[in-house]
């Protein structure tokens, strides 16, 4: 049985949230979401929260069960507060900036990495060596943090590079004489 799954999920206040079929759509103060529950979960209304059961015991709709109730919290928590991932650079030379609506990398390389920023997406940049990337979608924040940092993942040696806010980076000792 799936701990997670069991829960119902809470409509939090100033979100509308609808069930049609397998879909399920909220709409909040951040904006609007929306989330196509698998065939072999079952999703229901009841008493102001969204229940989430698996059609039979089998191992395809238990597993699925866990997933489709947290896609649908995550959904839930989009419309009302957003979603926020930080990236930090470091190394020489190595600084970002924001030009209109693209993010414009320095990092290392003979010429600048310009990424276009995706619609729902918005990218600050309150310091040359921190990025942030918010928004509804919580995959969609996750997806272009993961490709800020694949242009310059960082390296085992000096921790040069693009890494997530609080990542631990394993380190490698250098050559010996």
């Amino acid at each position: 049985m799936s701990r997670i799954g069991k829960k119902p999920v809470a409509v939090p206040k100033g979100v509308t949230a609808s069930v049609e079929g397998q879909t399920v759509k909220a709409k909040g103060p951040k904006g609007e979401l929306q989330f196509v529950v698998n065939d072999e979960v079952l999703v229901k209304m009841e008493d102001g929260a969204i229940q989430v059961d698996p059609k039979d015991q089998s191992k395809e709709a238990r597993s699925k069960w866990g997933m489709s109730r947290t896609m649908i919290q995550n959904i839930m928590t989009g419309v009302v507060s957003g979603f926020e991932k930080k990236l930090e650079i470091s190394g020489v030379g190595y600084r970002a900036a924001k030009q209109g609506n693209n993010l414009q990398l320095s990092l290392g390389f003979s010429h600048e990495v310009v990424y276009k920023t995706p619609e729902g997406i918005d990218i600050a940049v309150p310091k040359p060596t921190e990025i942030t990337v918010t928004g509804i979608d919580k995959q969609r924040v996750g997806q272009v943090a993961a490709e800020i940092r694949e242009y310059r993942p960082p390296e085992p040696y000096k921790g040069k590079g693009v890494k997530y806010a609080g990542e631990k980076i394993v380190r490698k000792e250098g050559k010996k004489k």
